[in-house]
């Protein structure tokens, strides 16, 4: 009795906690920025995490199988294991809120991590795979957490939102690949290969991370936002405004957002895939690759800032096309750039994050801009999963591709794969200027 008399306290509690942040928009600009924070610093966690299997998976892949054309299957397998964990978090969020649902990403992302040592030491190709795919989870929590930011921003505050998240991984996403070389000389002092150093590192990074969201993402932004909606909706009914027939969903501003995010994943994860490898082929050496790596997510992640505004100042549609141009220019200079040219190289990978960059907050925002929070986290986690099977193949079809071909057709075909970039944003907005011209 004194159980369920506790429970029921409880429950009344955080009735009583919803409505208070529901009618008080000042209460909710202090968890929007308190979230941010605790955003900010799990995002640090997730970047240093997601760095190891970035810099290094394609070269523990090519030593494990002894044979360049399975490089390409690591980026692969944990890309795919991010699409099941984007697709968990989703739903974990949408039921729950996003406190527990990513916690619950990161926290089977480091249990992969600690499947990708233990696959090493073993020398066992089996645990290896199947543990990449647990490992993707951390990747795909990273990501998503970006939208928890989103939850209580206004529509002029959601690119800010977005770019301060993902700046935020920047910090983390810069010193994993820089740490290359010390986690290397650290694992083979403990009897592990030096290739498998970097994910010890994103072991600690994820469950740090997990504890961090589950410790402090209180109260829950996702489920702060349902409770302001639902009232709003209430009153809207209550006052006989239209505004209560809003779809839940704008499935042509989704499909838009999903495009532009999956077309730039393709591009950036089979470029950046298979650099790591041609570089060992034209003799540079393990610090010169995991410098080159580390510049290049640096460039996915630390221009967030400017691009959030600019995202919300000139509009959604002008950051896809420069998206598109941007990536374009990286899949050219990455051809045509001398395999032994290391200031090319990073030049190349340098504008690959940075056209990621644009793609990725655009495409965001839109779908944020497209979807009500009683369906948000679904619909985010069923984008992210589909962004992330882009990203597998992607992958797969890299090392298949330069094995086949070459580095440089790899290149070419990206940058021309991100030129679809531009018709779509056009189709998207004839159709908005048609739908106004009717509705006019």
């Amino acid at each position: 009795m004194a159980g369920k008399e506790e429970k029921h306290n409880s429950g009344q509690g955080n009735s009583e906690l919803m409505r208070q942040y529901t009618e008080s928009p000042e209460m909710q600009q202090q968890l929007y920025r308190k979230t941010l924070w605790v955003v900010v610093f799990s995002q640090i966690l997730g970047g240093a995490g997601l760095a190891a299997g970035v810099t290094v998976g394609a070269l523990l892949a090519q030593d494990m199988f002894g044979d360049a054309s399975f490089a390409g299957i690591p980026t692969a397998l944990f890309t795919l294991g991010s699409a099941g964990g984007a697709y968990l978090v989703g739903k974990l969020s949408q039921k729950f809120g996003r406190r527990p649902g990513l916690a619950a990403g990161f926290f089977i992302g480091g249990a992969g991590a600690v499947g990708v040592i233990l696959s090493a030491v073993a020398d066992n190709i089996v645990m290896l795979l199947i543990s990449l795919l647990f490992y993707g989870a951390g990747t795909a929590t990273n990501l998503l957490s970006r939208y928890a930011g989103t939850d209580l921003a206004s529509s002029k505050q959601r690119g800010k939102a977005i770019s301060i998240a993902m700046v935020a991984t920047t910090f983390g996403a810069f010193a994993g690949p820089n740490l290359v070389g010390v986690m290397g000389r650290f694992a083979e002092s403990i009897s592990i290969p030096a290739l498998a150093g970097p994910f010890i590192l994103a072991a600690a990074a994820y469950f740090t991370a997990a504890l961090v969201l589950f410790l402090f993402l209180r109260p829950d932004p996702l489920l702060v936002a349902q409770a302001v909606a639902n009232k709003k909706e209430l009153d809207d009914k209550v006052l006989n405004k239209s505004a209560a027939d809003i779809p839940a969903i704008n499935s042509r501003g989704v499909f838009l957002g999903a495009t532009v995010m999956v077309i730039t994943q393709i591009v950036m994860v089979a470029i950046m895939t298979m650099t790591p490898v041609h570089m060992g082929n034209h003799g540079h050496s393990l610090s010169a690759v995991g410098m080159v790596i580390s510049i290049h997510i640096t460039a996915m992640y630390l221009p967030s800032l400017l691009t959030g505004v600019l995202v919300d100042k000139i509009g959604r549609t002008a950051m896809v096309i420069a998206a598109g141009a941007t990536l374009l220019s990286a899949g050219t200079v990455a051809a045509l750039a001398p395999g032994g040219s290391l200031p090319m190289l990073v030049l190349a990978l340098a504008l690959l994050g940075l056209g990621w960059n644009f793609g990725l907050i655009s495409g965001t925002a839109l779908i944020v801009d497209s979807t009500l929070p009683e369906a948000r986290a679904k619909t985010q986690g069923t984008v992210d999963v589909l962004v992330a099977l882009s990203g597998a193949a992607g992958g797969m079809l890299s090392g298949m591709v330069v094995a086949g071909y070459s580095f440089s057709t790899l290149s070419f075909g990206g940058g021309f794969l991100a030129l679809l970039l531009i018709p779509v944003v056009v189709w998207s907005l004839g159709h908005s200027n048609a739908k106004t011209a009717r509705s006019s």
